[in-house]
């Protein structure tokens, strides 16, 4: 940490949980959405996906230009541009009357993203003491993200019911407008934290193999693994990456620094927010699934579906922070994803298409929990000695792992699904049961090998302030991990 803290510091942290729960809503509002979206603005099946896809491409592609922007710029002054993004693309979204508005306002969407979720992340980490205090603020801002995840859910089906599409994106810019308002008048005044000219190379062949492989991967399940733009679009992504790798090793002012994989917790911690998104982030795609096409629910109704596992994403993430202050990191991990292993194998024994709702909220209970928890330790675990002047981009980059996992994880499921229900959901949509619930069990299975990335983790500081060696490991004060 460092820097003066802001004399209103509580106040600081409830406007940093707020722009984390505008990025949770934002992710699930637009999802009840979309079939009134298509019939209104008369999307085809395949290009609805879109009000999707140019957000999430956008989000995952940018991130690595966003986390390093807010060090070298200004943490407040890229939550700032963040925020104004978001509100300004939310208008658009609303007030759009063709499809190409309403995909490029997504997008920008997603540029705002991109900016406000490692400014957020970096403002968190610097100005609460890494160890209890910066544990106790993880869990306050994670069970915003679960919160919004409550929200996005509930008014996306309200919105969309009573008022139209449009008022999803209304929604957005209120809230927008008051975190913009609020950032001003309450965020300390930050200078740029890294020295060094900006990384124009690194920006662009950063930015471009990020984009084009979420590219790809969002385009797989839809085009066929097969299809040119699919394999054009994975090729150059893994081309620029490996130039990209060889120009950040030759820069004096590097994009992303790869003296920061020398600490072990930032590249454990990028990897478990990549196996939870592939994981635990993908189930929601086909509980709608379930819920929505098998079980006939409606917009409203599915929205409400989802608030007892938001609910408990949300007392998760309390319970996770304590948990890291008292029992370390590692620790919480384990009994996280332990909880998270039993609720979906549970889960994925009980679904069927004639299954009550009631029976399923035991399982989906018990694996929410243990998503809250993953949820706010991960992230502790990643910025767990970086340096404070690194921090934009080490939240940059642990956000990419959770994007970048986020694509991987649904193009596999989904191919999974497609290969098990081959073409009897197309007439049936309760053939399409066997497939959901063999994605489960792939997600259950994915989160009991998410323990072996917990495993490389180094030992925590649980009770006070790390030391920073100068290759970037932390060396812990206090060890219970």
């Amino acid at each position: 940490m460092s820097g003066t803290k802001p004399r209103h510091l509580g106040a600081v942290l409830a406007l940093l949980a707020f722009a984390q729960m505008i990025i949770a809503i934002d992710y699930n509002i637009v999802f009840v959405a979309l079939p009134e979206i298509g019939e209104d603005l008369q999307f085809s099946a395949q290009n609805l996906q879109w009000v999707v896809s140019a957000y999430a491409v956008a989000f995952g592609g940018f991130l690595l230009l966003g986390g390093r922007a807010t060090d070298l710029f200004g943490r407040k002054n890229m939550f700032i541009v963040g925020m104004f993004l978001y509100a300004a693309s939310s208008l658009a979204g609303a007030l759009a009357s063709e499809q190409w508005l309403l995909i490029a306002a997504r997008a920008v969407q997603g540029l705002g993203g991109a900016f406000l979720a490692p400014a957020t992340l970096s403002l968190v980490t610097t100005l609460f003491e890494e160890g209890p205090e910066r544990n106790r603020a993880l869990s306050v801002w994670g069970g915003a993200g679960g919160s919004g995840m409550v929200l996005g859910s509930i008014l996306g089906g309200l919105l969309t019911d009573r008022l139209g599409w449009a008022a999803v994106f209304y929604v957005n810019v209120v809230m927008a407008v008051i975190g913009l308002i609020a950032a001003v008048m309450l965020l300390p005044t930050t200078r740029r934290s890294a020295s060094g000219s900006f990384d124009l190379p690194g920006a662009v062949l950063g930015t471009g193999f990020s984009t084009l492989l979420v590219f790809g991967l969002v385009q797989g399940p839809d085009k066929g693994w097969g299809a040119p733009i699919v394999i054009w679009s994975l090729a150059l992504a893994v081309a620029l990456f490996a130039l990209f790798i060889i120009v950040e090793s030759r820069s004096s002012s590097p994009l992303v620094p790869l003296r920061l994989f020398r600490n072990r917790n930032l590249a454990a911690g990028t990897t478990l927010t990549f196996l939870f998104m592939a994981t635990f982030g993908a189930l929601a795609y086909f509980l709608t699934q379930l819920w929505q096409v098998v079980q006939g629910y409606s917009a409203w109704a599915t929205g409400l579906a989802f608030v007892v596992p938001s609910g408990l994403v949300l007392v998760g993430t309390v319970v996770g922070g304590r948990a890291a202050t008292k029992l370390g990191i590692r620790t919480t991990l384990f009994l996280a994803l332990a909880l998270g292993v039993v609720g979906t194998a549970a889960l994925a024994i009980t679904v069927g298409a004639d299954q009550p709702y009631g029976l399923l909220v035991a399982p989906l209970a018990v694996l929410s929990l243990g998503q809250g928890m993953v949820f706010t330790t991960m992230f502790a675990a990643a910025s767990t000695g970086v340096p404070a002047e690194d921090q934009g981009i080490g939240g940059g980059i642990a956000t990419t792992g959770q994007q970048i996992g986020g694509a991987v994880g649904l193009a596999v499921l989904i191919a999974l699904t497609s290969a098990v229900n081959g073409t009897g959901g197309d007439s049936d949509p309760d053939q399409l049961v066997p497939g959901i619930r063999a994605a489960t069990w792939a997600i259950a299975a994915g989160i009991g090998l998410t323990t072996l990335a917990a495993l490389t983790l180094r030992s925590t500081t649980t009770a006070g302030p790390q030391v920073v060696t100068t290759s970037g490991e932390p060396t812990p004060a206090d060890n219970r991990a």
